[in-house]
């Protein structure tokens, strides 16, 4: 039950950082919103080593670097799919990558939930799709390259949790040190390169930071969640995470949800209860 409880909550927290990330991204350009958010997630991150003590091992910090370079570059990846396809196509497609692909890790790896959480699974990545979906969006004006760039995304996104999982559970959050540092890198290389503005837009700066802040704060409850649990069962639960920005949308926002977003709204709750009552 502990180990839901930290995977649902880090659902809900991926899905507020997103939401803030969503009000900064309309106000600044996008690498200023993702590097400036995870400085401020590296700067959260650094008191928490003492309080979540661990072993900072090389393997350690290596296989946290590397859950960064995966991450960071899907998330690049993420914004250019977007900018050039359909938000109802792209969406989807790369949040059901990012579930399925750890799926596929974790019964490889020899992970056999019981059939009530297999069933839980299920309906979750049935439901990440229809959470996800924009109704009033054309999928037929998608084209090949943002469809592609949505795979490659959601492949990042779930090589960061399946490379997370290696970590063990003595090395604290140290991991995240190294996974943040790292993208970091990436994420400032690209702009330097590319000689896009990093400057934030007026206004934005909160909600930047405030996006930083819980999407580490969300990796903390990745990272004690799946160090305590099935790789399967962790990653899905937390890719339901476009539930709870759908819902800030609605009830901060006033944007309502159509019925197919609302029915996996649903779905994403049915399958949280699968999962915690095997």
């Amino acid at each position: 039950m502990t180990v839901v409880l930290l995977a649902t909550a880090c659902a809900v927290v991926y899905g507020t950082a997103d939401f803030f990330g969503g009000l900064a991204a309309k106000r600044s350009r996008v690498l200023a919103v993702v590097l400036v958010s995870q400085i401020a997630g590296l700067l959260f991150v650094l008191p928490l080593l003492p309080l979540l003590p661990g072993v900072p091992g090389l393997d350690t910090i290596a296989w946290g670097m590397a859950a960064g370079l995966s991450g960071g570059l899907a998330v690049i990846m993420f914004y250019q799919a977007l900018a050039g396809g359909v938000m109802s196509v792209v969406a989807p497609t790369t949040a059901t990558m990012s579930a399925a692909l750890p799926v596929l890790v974790g019964l490889t790896m020899g992970e056999r939930p019981e059939p009530l959480a297999l069933c839980g699974v299920a309906l979750a990545l049935a439901a990440v799709v229809l959470v996800s979906r924009d109704s009033g969006s054309a999928a037929g004006r998608a084209t090949l390259g943002p469809i592609l760039r949505s795979l490659v995304a959601g492949l990042g996104f779930g090589g960061f949790f399946i490379l997370l999982k290696q970590v063990p559970e003595s090395a604290g959050v140290w991991p995240l040190l190294g996974a943040r540092t790292a993208s970091v890198v990436v994420v400032a290389a690209l702009a330097l390169t590319t000689g896009r503005s990093l400057r934030p837009g007026r206004g934005a700066l909160p909600a930047i930071i405030a996006t930083g802040v819980l999407d580490m704060a969300a990796n903390v409850l990745y990272l004690l969640a799946v160090q305590r649990g099935l790789l399967i069962l962790v990653a899905v639960l937390v890719s339901l995470y476009p539930a709870s920005t759908l819902l800030l949308a609605r009830y901060v926002l006033g944007e309502r949800l159509n019925a197919v977003q609302a029915a996996g709204v649903g779905l994403a709750l049915g399958a949280v209860a699968l999962i915690a009552a095997a």
